[in-house]
């Protein structure tokens, strides 16, 4: 792969900048357009009825985390992660099963501090 001057990085960036905002603009101009937001539509509502299923499995899937992260927020906003352990340690093991704290596990500081 051949190097690139800062001039030629800062050109190529320029070009892509204003390519993408002639896009932009375009686009804007094109959604007004009654047979494109038809085909738009169109294309939508067939992507929707086609994939229904995929999207419920996908919910199915993921319900029980759902829960578990929402009632998690719940509780920390209210500042009481510790009853949500209490009443749900369930739904604790299912958040530190999929990693949902990435930096540190507000578990932790309660389970020791017994």
């Amino acid at each position: 792969m051949s190097e690139y001057s800062d001039e030629q990085i800062n050109h190529i960036l320029k070009v892509y900048k204003s390519q993408r905002e002639k896009d932009k603009v375009i686009y804007q101009k094109r959604k007004q357009n009654p047979d494109f937001m038809k085909a738009n539509r169109e294309r939508a509502k067939n992507y929707y009825e086609n994939n229904k299923d995929k999207r419920k499995e996908l919910y199915e899937n993921n319900k029980e985390l759902h829960q578990a992260k929402c009632s998690f927020h719940y509780y920390k906003k209210k500042d009481n992660v510790k009853k949500f352990q209490e009443k749900y340690p369930e739904r604790c093991e299912l958040l530190i099963q999929n990693n949902y704290f990435k930096d540190q596990n507000p578990f932790a500081s309660i389970e020791t501090a017994e």
